[in-house]
Order: C-alpha cells, then structure tokens, then sequence
C-alpha cells in the first residue's frame, strides 16, 4: 500500500512535531508544514498531500479562510481540521468552508489517525 502524504499547517511546531508522531508510526508520511495558511496554500500545489491537518488560529491567513481558498480550488480537498476551540459558530464557519472532519486540541495520537483515516475513507 503506498503511504498516504499528509500536510500540516499550523503556526506551533510543537504540533507539527506531535501530528508526525502520531501518524508517521502508522505508515503515513508527513510531506510538510506550514506555519500559515497563506504558505500551506501554496505547499498544497507544489506537493499534492493526501489530506490536510489545518489548525484554526494563525498569523497571516487562518484556517477558515485557508479552507475556504482550498476547497474552491480543489473541492476534493481532504482537510482534518485539529483545534482547541469548540465554539459552534466557528465549527459551522468551517464546514461552510468544506471541513468534514475535527479533531480537538490536544489530541490522543489514536484519535487524530482515526480522524485522518475516518477523512481519507469519506466516512
């Protein structure tokens, strides 16, 4: 089975640090981060990741409008959305942007593979 790419974007390294060992260990390969949403934009053309970890809050372009910008240009985007903010109003911002999948702030390395996995499947 080839291994599915995946590209982080979000402004904590200690997050791009903790999604690698999570799904690296599991036969995924973590192709990139981004510390905005404006450069993971640009990463997505260059290397074609299998899905996206995309945080909310960051400098420069946040994960709503990053969202929103990739999924009009590639509505099969495969986006994991992993924040620490649970508020309602911004989790239906995100899935009017084409967000299907959420995983919370800190997270169980189990849980966001399970998320990635739930995401790439479409279930």
């Amino acid at each position: 089975m080839a291994k599915y790419r995946v590209l982080v974007i979000d402004d904590a390294k200690y997050i791009f640090k903790a999604v690698k060992m999570a799904l690296e260990p599991k036969g995924f390969e973590v192709v990139g981060h981004a510390e905005n949403g404006k450069i993971g934009l640009e990463m997505y053309d260059q290397l074609r990741p299998d899905v996206v970890t995309l945080d909310v809050t960051m400098p420069v372009m946040d994960g709503i409008e990053t969202a929103t910008l990739l999924c009009k240009k590639e509505p099969e985007a495969k986006i994991v959305m992993v924040s620490a903010i649970t508020d309602e109003g911004l989790r239906k911002s995100a899935m009017d942007a084409g967000v299907k999948y959420f995983a919370p702030k800190p997270f169980q390395p189990d849980e966001l593979v399970s998320k990635v996995l739930e995401c790439l499947s479409g279930t």
